[in-house]
């Protein structure tokens, strides 16, 4: 196979996933960095996966500035657009993470289409399909958007669903724009390809450390991360899937669940995990004094879950149990010293 994809945010924990998966399958890859130092940790996380790294090169560019991505885009049949800041706002600020999204999106759309790219597949959220009030329970599918404008819509949310909306705007209003297919993940996890990468696990992490005491009354659409790198590639190969949404979603666990599986499943190696429920007082009371907590709020007990229908239908998409992510993830964090 010569197609060569370009995958953003390369040392990512799904963009990792990308890159080593395009290469097993036959793939020529080219990741974006940020910093070229980190090219080598790339290398050594992806090679267990991908087997040779001959066909995997690199290119420097960041969602922020203009420069390198006309580089980055040269030759690109197809591109992954993965890249993106994490969940909660944090110190970035909530302005931050919508300009990364927002202004990032419109870059590599842009070069893509001077390189001629034939399809971009872009990575949302599931949180851009679902019920803006928080109080809705019921199952979405792709043709529901999240109001970002909405008072209960927390920074990240905003910033996925209008980077995603700004994304089919472009292609919309550029005649000569690539195809564009969107994957939108629930909660992602799985095994872990390297320490660096375990960011967007670390709930689990905390987990495995005792670090959580308590476990709050949040409920989670889990999927795995290689399920949905195969979805981001079966979409990039499939005729049917220009022009469209696919929910990446699995199965529904509460975290209460999550850390009791954990525990029942790793024995003496989770010794340190608590399934002590968090009442939501406790939660509201801590987030007073911690204002990533308060982002959490508004999930408390929330039951929002999604079809992904869709993705099985046109794409022939089956994830594996979330049961079987939950603990491998945990398996995955203790063999790299992490928790």
């Amino acid at each position: 196979m010569n197609d060569l994809v370009l995958v953003t945010g390369g040392t990512g924990y799904i963009g990792g996933w990308c890159v080593a998966e395009l290469l097993r399958r036959g793939y020529r890859v080219r990741a974006t960095v940020r910093d070229r130092t980190r090219t080598g940790s790339v290398q050594a996380a992806v090679e267990p996966i991908a087997g040779s790294l001959d066909r995997l090169e690199f290119a420097q560019a960041d969602l922020l500035s203009d420069d390198g991505w006309r580089a980055a885009l040269a030759g690109v049949d197809h591109v992954l657009h993965v890249a993106a800041q994490l969940g909660i706002s944090g110190d970035s600020g909530p302005e931050t993470l919508i300009r990364t999204a927002v202004d990032g999106t419109r870059r590599v759309l842009r070069a893509a289409t001077e390189a001629k790219v034939r399809r971009v597949v872009m990575t949302s959220a599931a949180n851009a399909a679902s019920h803006s009030s928080y109080t809705v329970d019921d199952i979405t599918d792709e043709t529901l958007w999240t109001d970002p404008d909405a008072p209960a819509v927390i920074p990240y949310r905003r910033a996925k669903t209008m980077a995603e909306k700004a994304a089919w705007n472009f292609v919309a209003d550029t005649p000569e724009a690539p195809e564009l297919t969107t994957i939108l993940p629930g909660a992602v996890f799985g095994p872990i390809l390297s320490p660096r990468t375990a960011g967007s696990v670390s709930i689990i992490a905390r987990m495995l450390g005792g670090q959580l005491k308590w476990v709050p009354h949040i409920g989670l659409d889990v999927v795995d991360v290689r399920d949905l790198v195969d979805l981001h590639i079966r979409a990039l190969e499939s005729a049917p899937a220009a022009a469209q949404r696919f929910l990446g979603t699995g199965e529904f666990m509460w975290m209460r669940d999550i850390a009791a599986a954990i525990k029942h499943d790793l024995a003496d190696q989770a010794s340190a995990v608590s399934t002590r429920p968090a009442p939501d007082f406790i939660v509201r009371l801590a987030a007073r004094r911690n204002p990533e907590l308060s982002e959490l709020i508004p999930a408390l007990g929330r039951k929002n879950r999604h079809s992904t229908a869709k993705a099985r239908d046109i794409l022939g998409w089956r994830p594996r149990p979330a049961h079987d992510t939950v603990i491998d993830c945990a398996r995955s964090l203790l063999e790299h010293g992490v928790g």
